[in-house]
């Protein structure tokens, strides 16, 4: 029996706006992890391109809202690295800690960024599973005869693919941008970044794009 190659699934921005659209009302279902929590933590993962138990492990001192700067501590790779982040991103994180300093009792500096509906730490398989419920309210799904359905990790992907065509569509140098994705996801070499540029029909066009202006002689910057 020929076996099933697992290709990651690389969110649509529409996919996105369902998913981020959906989180309210489909929070007074009762899951363990408020909306204004679940909202904070995919858009991270999202925008950031973080993996979920990074996020989770994310202490109140490790996200540096002035300068928008997250140290990511014991990664994968037994690595701390430095993450910088976006000015929009940074108006999502101080509105969360804002509501969370008033929702939850402060422990101190060491205490999570990111706690559920009791105040404690969330925990990875509540995540996966309240996207997993999120997911398939807002009807983001792969066809049922799809043997996997987007996964929580895919938003890392599909950070990193959408980079990358938004890269190529700004006639950037992709190729040495490449290394510094590879080191802003915390991968030990460039090969495991790879990985993550699954080939979507827009970043085949702009690849495509790039390929015909510098066949043409009308790559500047190739």
């Amino acid at each position: 029996m020929a076996s099933t190659t697992f290709v990651p699934y690389i969110y649509s921005r529409d996919e996105l706006r369902r998913l981020f659209t959906a989180i309210s009302s489909y929070s007074r279902r009762g899951t363990r992890i408020e909306p204004q929590t679940l909202r904070a933590i995919l858009l991270l993962l999202y925008g950031a391109g973080l993996r979920a138990s990074e996020a989770l492990n994310l202490a109140i001192a490790d996200v540096d809202l002035p300068n928008a700067v997250l140290t990511v501590r014991d990664t994968k790779f037994f690595k701390t690295r430095f993450v910088p982040f976006g000015q929009q991103l940074r108006s999502v994180l101080t509105k969360y800690a804002k509501w969370q300093a008033l929702s939850h009792r402060p422990t101190g500096d060491n205490r999570r960024f990111f706690l559920g509906n009791r105040g404690n730490p969330v925990q990875l398989d509540t995540l996966e599973d309240s996207f997993k419920r999120l997911r398939e309210y807002a009807r983001v799904l792969r066809p049922e005869s799809a043997r996997y359905q987007p996964r929580l990790h895919d938003l890392r992907h599909s950070f990193a693919v959408h980079r990358l065509t938004e890269w190529y569509r700004q006639g950037a140098d992709v190729q040495r941008l490449l290394h510094h994705l590879s080191v802003y996801l915390g991968h030990s070499c460039l090969a495991a970044t790879q990985v993550y540029l699954t080939m979507t029909p827009e970043l085949l066009q702009q690849a495509g794009i790039r390929f015909e202006r510098y066949a043409c002689g009308d790559e500047n910057d190739a």
